[in-house]
């Protein structure tokens, strides 16, 4: 967030401190766009009374639990600046009062001090706070040294009993940053996990705003994905959230195309696809992609088809979007097409017809990551990349019922009536012109179709 935040609040008169994430990225040199204020010595009351004057102020509240305002300030440049608010709150302590994530009390009063509100954070290194005022730098838990460490270390040893869904966040922080978990942490973790089963699935998959930006979205989408998978693995915090990953944790393929466990190749595609800038759904799907891989192997299956059923499970009880489940349903479902045969531009069309635009080059970005985490050859890299430029291609060539000449209604106007020979003919239709797209003239499909009348 710009810093024309931190001095417009600073030109309020109000001690406040920036906290957090804001203060973290700060000193690690990397971009941020959201920053939180807490201001020591008031109450919710006081607080909210000093902002009115100056803007809209609405309450914040926590499962029903008042923890501060979201402050609308009048002035239009600042406003501009944060439209959805800046939030400020007083100094609060936190106490659970049982296993789930909504199971505590908040406390809030002015006689909380900072380090009291620093020490019911999740980890050192979001445990600072930076003071407007002269830019002092609060650091009660020795987090610098973490940043310096590149270290992951909880505040508290309750902290992942406090919230588990902390388990799941300090994942993403080894993804994003490229941290370590330092070894008592990480015994946390482990001991800890279970308590996932308590966390709304939303939370960790869906996103509390249904945009699919729960924290494992978070970790898929960061820099370092395999390196919190191995983690996630090793704590039993996988196995908590995606329990279908456990068939396959030291599965063989014996197979000297896929030597690796199944689920350390699973990792390694995901690690392939962050590195190649692959958007959520790839990511998402090159996660789930050989979870019917054990099943299909028994029932002599298809592990594609079993892997895109599956998928949906597990995507739907983590509450992602249903546009989502749908699109890594289908990448997953196709990830496993051959490369033989000759790859020339009829076959690229014709890809396009199976899959659509966006889902062939989703499934396309998805076998780039499946076989740069095997030992095959060059020659087979060289196809999918063919095929891959012959798509780019091919994309503006007629692929799709909508891109004929003619439509239904044509058809019906020349004797067709409405039910399945009407829907056949425009396949007909469709397949001969992506066999031949210069055949995509009005009077030839009219012709084509009177003859297929007969």
């Amino acid at each position: 967030m710009p810093s024309e935040i931190r001095s417009y609040i600073r030109s309020l008169g109000i001690d406040a401190y920036v906290v957090g994430g804001a203060v973290r990225d700060e000193l690690l040199g990397l971009p941020h766009h959201d920053e939180d204020f807490v201001v020591p010595r008031v109450d919710q009351f006081e607080l909210r009374s000093f902002l009115e004057p100056h803007g809209r102020v609405e309450d914040m509240d926590v499962h029903g639990q008042l923890v501060g305002v979201r402050f609308y300030p009048n002035d239009r440049a600042i406003r501009a600046l944060a439209p959805a608010g800046i939030e400020l709150t007083p100094p609060r302590a936190e106490r659970s009062t049982g296993p789930g994530h909504q199971d505590f009390s908040i406390v809030s009063d002015p006689s909380i001090t900072l380090d009291e509100d620093m020490a019911r954070r999740d980890f050192t290194i979001n445990a600072m706070a930076r003071r407007l005022a002269d830019d002092t730098l609060l650091d009660p838990f020795d987090g610098q040294t973490d940043l310096a460490r590149r270290t992951i270390r909880t505040v508290t040893p309750t902290s992942f009993v406090e919230d588990p869904l902390r388990l799941v966040r300090a994942l993403r922080f080894v993804s994003q940053l490229g941290f370590d978990v330092e070894g008592e942490t990480r015994a946390q973790m482990h001991a800890s996990a279970s308590g996932l089963a308590h966390v709304s699935a939303e939370r960790i998959g869906g996103g509390i705003k249904a945009d699919g930006m729960g924290e494992l979205s978070k970790l898929l989408l960061g820099p370092a994905p395999r390196k919190a998978l191995l983690l996630a693995r090793d704590t039993g915090v996988l196995a908590q959230i995606i329990p279908e990953f456990v068939p396959t944790i030291g599965y063989s393929l014996h197979s000297t195309r896929q030597p690796l466990p199944l689920e350390e190749h699973i990792f390694a595609v995901v690690q392939n696809a962050a590195d190649a800038g692959s958007g959520l759904e790839v990511r998402l799907a090159c996660l789930l992609h050989d979870l019917g891989k054990v099943e299909a192997d028994a029932r002599n299956e298809s592990h594609a088809l079993l892997g895109a059923q599956i998928a949906l499970v597990v995507l739907a009880r983590l509450r992602y979007p249903t546009d989502v489940q749908r699109r890594v349903a289908r990448i997953v479902a196709g990830h496993a097409f051959k490369l033989d045969g000759t790859i020339d531009e009829l076959r690229a069309r014709r890809f396009l017809a199976e899959y659509g635009e966006a889902i062939a080059i989703d499934v396309i970005a998805h076998k780039h990551a499946d076989l740069n985490a095997k030992p095959v050859s060059a020659p087979e890299h060289e196809a999918l990349t063919k095929l891959a430029c012959l798509v780019e291609q091919e994309r503006s060539q007629p692929h799709r019922i909508g891109d004929l000449a003619v439509t239904g209604d044509d058809l019906l106007s020349i004797g067709f009536v409405e039910g399945p020979p009407l829907g056949r003919t425009l396949a007909l239709l469709l397949d001969a012109v992506i066999t031949d797209p210069s055949r995509n003239d009005r009077q030839w499909l009219l012709d084509r179709a009177r003859v297929e009348a007969r």
